[in-house]
Parts: structure tokens; C-alpha cells; sequence
């Protein structure tokens, strides 16, 4: 287990979605935090950050920053959250790897000098995603689709070679389909219950889609577990409740749960080109080797998130 009170922790990425979650929660284990943050980041998102963490604002596609930034931190556990085009399927390819595949580079290579010099990095979290999947019926064991899943197997390829060439204590975790308070509006759930709160009719794709959906707390409780967990360097491990529901069940879901009165819309909008419609998590292998599994389902999850956004209206 991790002596969380005497770490110092290095967050990248870290007023976003989950950064945000997982800044909280790691600072209220006592551990000194500190939040690498994008120095276009919008200053709200910053500013929800506690009080106590420590801001280093660096741009990940600069190596002297990266390497400034690891020096200040002089982190003994790292977890890589910082991406571009997660809820963006169009994002330029250049950018992409710049920032997903360029940018792990400069961090690993920062981490490998430190590590040289000082023998205290204990743990590196990469933050993966299923969709490097893709159809996962690829011989090779991934598929991406799109240059955000492709830059993100390039980032992956990466952390195994600084694994294997250099020692660093790297594991990747690959999040399934996450949601909860705080994610961005524009995406599938939270999207969903503007509508259904609002009244609005709700035009979507056909909705068949199947995916692994995790409510946000989970993700950030089996980073906390990858982070501690022995002997699991090198791995590669899935975060997902091993279960799916497609799309339009959760959407259904949403309305039921808010007696909505406006329309869904199943089909009123294509699928993306290339989408995939299945992706599962094999929860299984990340139990055997961490002892974690996913806790909360998606009913509570979907309740917990409709109520934070109720909230959030009447506090407006």
C-alpha cells in the first residue's frame, strides 16, 4: 500500500474531467499534489482545483517544460491523465500525436532522467483508452480507429519500451465509457439529461452501440488501487465494470429516471464512420491482479449524476 501522506504525487491533466476527481481525492489522502495543467486550460477549470495543490502550468509538447515541471514535483508516484480529443473524434491527427504520443514521450524521458539520479519514483500510471480496442478482433491485440485511439497506442508503446529499456515502474490502465458530475456537456450523458431536465427533445443515433459505462469514482478509486498495487509493472489492465448496455438503454434509462417530457430520437443522427459497436472491459484480469472491481452500478451512477446537475441548476 502507499503511504499516501508521505508522497508526493505529480497529476498531468489535472482540471480535467477525472483530473479534477482524482486531484480531490489524492488530496484528501494528505499526499502533496501536485496538478499539471495545459496553459490554455480555462481558468474556471483551474480554479476548482483545492487549495492546497500546487499549480505547475507546463505545455506537454515542450520538453524543457516537462522536464522543469518533473524537477519542481520530484514525484514519487505520476499518473498521466493529460490528453487532447478524448470527446473530440475529429481532432487533428498532428495534434494528437503531438500532445498524446509526443507529450507521454517528454514525460517518460523527464521521469527516466529523474529516476537516474534519484531512486524514488515508485509507481507511472498512463492513462490509456479502450478505444485502442477498436474491434479488438486485430491480430496484434489493438485496433485504433481514430488518431485520438491512435496516438494513444502510440503513447502505450512508449511507456512499455521505457518499462522494459529503462525500469520505470509503468502500468496502463485503459477507462471504458466514464460518467458522472463534472464531465463535459457536449458528451452522450450529460447531454442526455439536459434534455431530459429541460424538456428538450433528444436526437441521437440509432443507439446500439454497447459500451462499458463506469461512473467516475470507480475510475478514480481503481487508479488509487493500480497505484499501489504490486508487482503489476509493465501491465497493461482495464477499467471497466465488464458488463454493457448500449446507448440507447442508457438514454431510455435517463428518461425513465426523469419523467422527461421531451422526445428521444433514436436515429435521428448517423453513426460516426468506423464507430465500433462493442466494447467491453475484461474486468476479470484487473481483479486477479489488483483485487479491484468496479462498485457502483449504473442506476446509482445515473442517479448520483442527474442529481449533481439538478444542483447545479438550482444553484444557478
Amino acid at each position: 500500500m502507499v503511504d499516501w501522506p508521505a508522497r508526493r504525487v505529480l497529476i498531468t491533466g489535472a482540471a480535467g474531467f477525472v483530473g479534477q476527481h482524482l486531484v480531490h481525492r489524492v488530496a484528501d489522502t494528505g499526499a502533496q499534489v501536485y496538478a499539471g495543467v495545459a496553459p490554455d486550460e480555462e481558468p474556471e477549470r483551474v480554479a476548482g482545483l483545492p487549495a492546497q495543490v500546487r499549480r505547475l502550468t507546463f505545455d506537454l509538447r515542450d520538453a524543457v517544460d516537462v522536464h522543469a515541471a518533473v524537477a519542481e514535483a520530484a514525484p514519487h508516484v505520476v499518473f498521466h491523465l493529460a490528453a487532447v480529443g478524448a470527446t473530440n473524434p475529429g481532432v487533428d491527427p498532428h495534434l494528437a500525436l503531438a500532445v498524446n504520443a509526443g507529450g507521454a514521450l517528454n514525460l517518460l524521458e523527464a521521469l527516466r532522467k529523474r529516476a537516474s539520479e534519484h531512486n524514488d519514483l515508485r509507481r507511472v500510471v498512463l492513462v490509456g483508452t479502450c478505444y485502442e480496442y477498436g474491434r479488438r478482433e486485430a491480430l496484434e491485440g489493438l485496433d485504433p480507429f481514430n488518431a485520438y485511439a491512435a496516438s494513444k497506442a502510440a503513447a502505450w508503446a512508449f511507456g512499455r519500451t521505457y518499462w522494459w529499456e529503462h525500469g520505470l515502474p509503468i502500468v496502463t490502465v485503459r477507462p471504458f465509457q466514464i460518467y458522472g458530475p463534472g464531465q463535459p456537456d457536449h458528451t452522450l450523458i450529460p447531454a442526455a439529461v439536459r434534455a431530459a431536465l429541460t424538456g428538450a427533445d433528444f436526437p441521437m443515433t440509432p443507439g446500439e452501440q454497447e459500451r462499458d459505462f463506469i461512473y467516475v469514482d470507480d475510475i478514480v478509486g481503481g487508479f488509487l488501487v493500480v497505484a499501489s498495487a504490486p508487482g503489476v509493472e509493465g501491465q497493461s489492465l482495464d477499467l471497466g465494470t465488464g458488463r454493457v448496455h448500449t446507448l440507447r438503454q442508457v438514454v431510455e434509462c435517463v428518461w425513465a429516471m426523469t419523467e422527461a417530457q421531451g422526445q428521444m430520437l433514436p436515429g435521428a443522427l448517423p453513426y460516426r464512420p468506423g464507430d465500433v459497436m462493442h466494447l467491453v472491459a475484461d474486468a476479470g484480469h484487473t481483479a486477479r491482479l489488483t483485487g479491484w472491481r468496479a462498485r457502483v452500478g449504473l442506476e446509482e451512477g445515473l442517479r448520483r449524476t442527474i442529481e449533481a446537475k439538478v444542483d447545479e441548476y438550482a444553484s444557478r
